[in-house]
């Protein structure tokens, strides 16, 4: 009993902390045969947030997305919008397919690219928007981030539908010197 009254109270003496969770279930662990995701947004500014963005069709192909930084609502810059996005409300479309994330940091130098307009919020729901499924998902993230490059720290991704579950990992490349972009060819 003298061991949990000490451990509770270090409990209450640490410092808040601000990490992100998820749990996922693949089908063939579930009794519903279903796969699940249950991710926690452990930010208290999040906290009651529910995000919505409703589907919509852009047949001329011509209108601009704004990019805003998740955590500092920073303007990041402009993307061509998709064609057709998906009603997204959370984190979950109107397809099925949910995204979820827990932040690993990582090397401080490689946790942005100086022309990088994708956070990871950002990430999240333009994917959720444009794809249909986990796999898709997983090929509409990383064409995102060839695209405009990634602004943020490090992530895991939980990424699935009802057929998959991915995690996908992903870090900044930070500033890339012109001698690094030689040797990398």
């Amino acid at each position: 009993m003298k061991f949990l009254s000490c451990a509770f109270a270090a409990l209450l003496t640490q410092s808040a902390v601000e990490a992100c969770t998820n749990i996922l279930v693949t089908r063939g662990a579930s009794t519903e045969e279903t796969n699940m995701i249950a991710y926690n947004a452990d930010s208290a500014s999040l906290y009651g947030s529910l995000y919505h963005y409703p589907a919509s069709k852009n047949e001329d192909g011509q209108m601009m997305r704004e990019v805003y930084e998740w955590d500092t609502g920073n303007f990041l810059g402009s993307i061509p919008e998709a064609p057709f996005t998906h009603n997204v409300v959370g984190n979950v479309n109107e397809v099925g397919l949910t995204i979820g994330e827990t932040t690993f940091g990582g090397i401080e130098s490689l946790c942005s690219q100086p022309t990088a307009i994708i956070d990871y919020g950002s990430l999240i729901y333009l994917t959720l928007q444009r794809a249909s499924t986990a796999r898709e998902a997983v090929h509409v993230m990383d064409g995102l981030m060839q695209d405009y490059g990634y602004f943020s720290e490090g992530e895991s991704f939980s990424i699935a539908d009802d057929k998959e579950i991915w995690i996908m990992e992903v870090i900044g490349k930070g500033e890339v010197s012109e001698a690094t972009s030689n040797e990398q060819r």
